[in-house]
């Protein structure tokens, strides 16, 4: 962060200071709101949680190097104390955000928004220093957590932008005004929070709506030259193939950048196939020329991704060839999406654990009934360890019946629904499209899927592990390749 005296941070955060021997001590370290990540000069953020208070760790933080603490209540040590430590801690990033020339591209969708940010993240910093969030810090902490990262050297700060609901994404807009914002998908994602796609798609809206205008021609102020200049001034990136995100560009004042596979999107993919493996590969299409990518990244779902990435570098300055580069070199960040491991029998484990929602696992089934065909000359099978979709509402029971019956369709092997009510519908609707036999199975939870898993795996075989966070599926994929990760998970039995 740009340093920052406490006498400023409590005028920004409208904080009273207590116990402070000097309100022109610095803050120049990080912003943090875990008392084991402090170091010198750091300001900690002391919340109160569920399962622990922050303010308990404020007196360690500072023996530990933090200068002082963000809290709600004196704590004996130097410190802020302000009235909604989650307010102030936006104040902050949006006074610390507006003194930086910074780029600022922030993005949202109903999947794909943390695998996407990645992406960008790293063609950015090809381009300049780059500050992005590590995981999905996308909410109202976790923003303004990752803004105050940046400082004086960082050419491209990218967000996430997350919502549960409307009004969400414009809060976290304001306390870190974009230039160019994304626009994915408006899925199903949480629907049943929201009520139906059409308020998801106003939630998700508000993101280009917060964009500044569409520069004047002629206009002074031009982003960093490679591929021509830019012109400054707010760019809304939307995907052109999804109908509810194409209806945005009215939405915006900012100039429209289509990306996708339409005839008619600014940034788009012709050709698109994968490789033996699963890997998508195609031809990049910008304004500036084209050029071919292969990625390491699997599934094709990923291309929708890779041109909302090369959409934003190349408004960002970048090259057609330097963004057909960073793509095809590009890798995961984050941990539990379709981390791909093989193990040293020959059994590939596709971590996809993080979050699933209908979007997102039906891209993963195909994801992983194009990666089996790289195995079956080994006589190798593909395995769908699946669990709950959360958050889907009255549409749960047809979703849930739906991605079962999408994994008969898509010839997988064999289908693993782990967990209640939720795993019992998958595993019906494979059992009423056709899976019979041994194809599909119903276990209680992690313990028995593993005990299954393990007994049954051989070389060739490739197993997807994919659902909602609260299941904790990745356990299942720990013990798969360590042996870890699935104690203290009870055993249980399986019906066939």
């Amino acid at each position: 962060m740009i340093s920052l005296t406490l006498a400023e941070i409590a005028s920004i955060t409208g904080g009273q200071p207590h116990d402070i021997p000097d309100p022109q001590l610095t803050v120049s370290g990080p912003v943090v709101k875990d008392s084991r990540e402090v170091r010198p000069g750091s300001l900690f953020v002391a919340f109160a949680g569920e399962r622990a208070d922050g303010h308990d760790f404020a007196a360690g933080a500072v023996a530990d190097g933090a200068t002082a603490v963000l809290a709600a209540r004196p704590v004996g040590v130097p410190a802020i104390v302000v009235d909604d430590v989650v307010a102030a801690l936006g104040a902050l990033a949006r006074a610390v955000v507006g003194r930086l020339g910074t780029n600022v591209v922030a993005l949202t969708g109903s999947a794909g928004k943390t695998s996407t940010k990645d992406l960008i993240a790293q063609l950015l910093q090809r381009n300049g220093p780059t500050v992005w969030p590590e995981g999905n810090l996308n909410n109202e902490i976790g923003l303004p957590l990752t803004a105050l990262r940046a400082d004086d050297t960082t050419s491209h700060l990218v967000l996430e932008m997350g919502a549960r609901g409307v009004g969400h994404i414009r809060y976290l807009a304001a306390l870190t005004p974009p230039r160019i914002g994304v626009v994915l998908n408006v899925g199903s994602a949480h629907i049943g929070e929201f009520g139906g796609r059409e308020q998801i798609a106003l939630a998700k809206g508000e993101l280009v709506e917060a964009l500044p205008a569409e520069a004047e021609e002629g206009s002074e102020g031009l982003a960093q030259e490679g591929g021509g200049g830019r012109r400054a001034g707010g760019v809304a990136v939307l995907n052109a193939d999804d109908p509810y995100v194409r209806a945005m560009v009215h939405r915006t004042k900012a100039r429209t950048v289509l990306f996708g596979e339409a005839p008619d999107a600014d940034i788009r993919a012709e050709n698109v196939r994968l490789t033996a493996l699963g890997q998508p590969a195609f031809t990049l299409h910008t304004p500036s020329g084209c050029s071919e990518v292969t990625m390491r990244l699997y599934g094709e779902h990923h291309v929708s991704n890779a041109l909302a990435a090369a959409a934003v570098a190349h408004e960002s300055g970048m090259s057609v060839d330097e963004i057909a580069t960073a793509l095809s070199e590009a890798g995961t960040l984050s941990r539990w999406r379709m981390e791909v491991t093989e193990r040293a029998d020959g059994v590939t484990v596709v971590n996809d654990a993080y979050n699933a929602n209908p979007e997102s696992m039906r891209a993963a089934l195909r994801a992983l009934a194009a990666m089996g065909e790289a195995g079956k000359a080994r006589g190798g099978r593909t395995w769908a360890v699946l669990g709950e979709m959360a958050e889907l509402g009255e549409d749960a029971l047809a979703e849930h019946d739906a991605v079962g019956r999408l994994a008969v369709r898509l010839n997988v092997s064999k289908l693993v629904a782990v967990g209640g009510r939720e795993a019992a519908w998958l595993q019906m609707g494979a059992y009423n499209e056709g899976s019979w036999g041994e194809e599909s199975v119903h276990v209680s939870d992690t313990r028995a899927a593993v005990d299954l898993l393990r007994s049954e795996l051989r070389p060739g075989d490739v197993v997807l592990v994919k659902a909602s966070r609260s299941v904790g599926l990745e356990r299942v994929a720990a013990a798969l390749l360590d042996g870890e990760g699935v104690q203290g998970a009870e055993s249980g039995s399986a019906t066939r």
